[in-house]
């Protein structure tokens, strides 16, 4: 009875177009808010933030970019992990050759190099789609591995082909402990989801939309699949560079072309799959069941009694993704977000049949 909205009417275009229209909606959305700016860092222990919550907040931004051009505009992607190298390569070359750079500028150029990148890699989805334009968009991350590899300047020129980037500060503000570095990548992913969901319903989030349900019919009522097409690359890519950057910066502090491999790109596409395509939510649940999995794997086991070395559970982490995804491509394939929406619609009737 608490999931309703009887009573609440729309009195204006704003209203009527707000992004939470229900007003219990925006109480859990702040409550969420507020929980995870001081709750959570009052009471979280260190490898809470470190194992946990920094990357789940980082993956979830990445499957957020991935998500607009797999999920809403239909272009299938195995690059992504290329895009999130470009992001921190770029931001940390920005970081060391510009005397004052301040970080958030070199994070955000870095989303703007990965933007070029991804626009490029993007050019082939105007004449080719599905399985072919996978293979064109895993070109990026074979070529990605190669130069970060074998280009020294990438990487400074650095005998071990390893960068590393410290003294974080934003303002005067220094990012050193591990509840501080949360709280900046929060910023980041509240910044980006809200712009991502104001994004999705605009005029543009319905050109991707039409491309992605029927390309030939989108272009015959007068959408240009060449700009819709492109703008989803773009807008993709920037997002994953800056979240590839947050992962450099923020989480690894340390990282080589490895950090970045075909393993992420796969990794990420699993995220969106299990939380849901075409869904800002399911980024953020298929990123939770990503980093929470693993961990799971290791630790249940203990507590049955039944412990099993780490290779058996890092099998099992493949083993029980490959049946998820088999199982939500036939049974639910818009993933968990749709499971959440068929929830609260259930508790919207509850307790009345119809």
């Amino acid at each position: 009875m608490l999931y309703r909205e009887n009573g609440q009417f729309k009195t204006s275009y704003a209203a009527d177009l707000a992004i939470f229209p229900i007003r219990q909606d925006r109480i859990a959305i702040g409550l969420i808010l507020l929980f995870a700016a001081f709750v959570v860092p009052a009471f979280a222990s260190e490898y809470l933030f470190r194992a946990i919550l920094i990357p789940f907040l980082i993956l979830s931004l990445a499957a957020l970019g991935l998500n607009i051009l797999v999920g809403y505009c239909g272009q299938i992607s195995l690059g992504t992990g290329a895009f999130m190298a470009v992001g921190a390569y770029a931001a940390y070359n920005f970081q060391i050759r510009i005397e004052g750079m301040p970080l958030i500028a070199s994070l955000l150029m870095g989303g703007v190099c990965a933007t070029a990148v991804g626009v490029l890699f993007g050019i082939p989805s105007l004449r080719i789609k599905g399985l072919y334009l996978a293979v064109a968009t895993l070109a990026a991350q074979f070529f990605a591995d190669w130069a970060f590899l074998r280009i020294k300047w990438f990487t400074n020129h650095s005998a071990s082909g390893s960068v590393s980037v410290s003294n974080l500060e934003v303002l005067g503000w220094r990012i050193d402990t591990p509840m501080e570095k949360y709280l900046f990548c929060l910023v980041f992913v509240v910044v980006f989801a809200l712009l991502a969901k104001n994004l999705v319903r605009s005029a543009i989030g319905r050109e991707w939309m039409a491309i992605r349900d029927m390309d030939v019919a989108a272009s015959v009522i007068g959408i240009r699949p060449v700009y819709a097409k492109l703008t989803a690359f773009a807008v993709s890519s920037f997002i994953v560079g800056v979240a590839g950057a947050l992962w450099g910066f923020v989480h690894l502090s340390s990282w080589e072309p490895a950090a970045f491999s075909i393993d992420r790109s796969f990794q990420l596409l699993f995220m969106i799959i299990i939380g849901g395509l075409g869904s800002i939510m399911g980024s953020f649940f298929g990123a939770a069941f990503i980093v929470v999995l693993p961990i799971l794997l290791n630790q249940v086991p203990l507590w049955l009694g039944v412990p099993i070395s780490t290779a058996l559970a890092s099998h099992l982490e493949f083993m029980i993704f490959g049946a998820l995804i088999v199982f939500f491509l036939i049974v639910e394939p818009h993933g968990l977000a749709r499971l959440w929406s068929i929830g609260k619609e259930k508790l919207r009737l509850w307790p009345f049949p119809h």
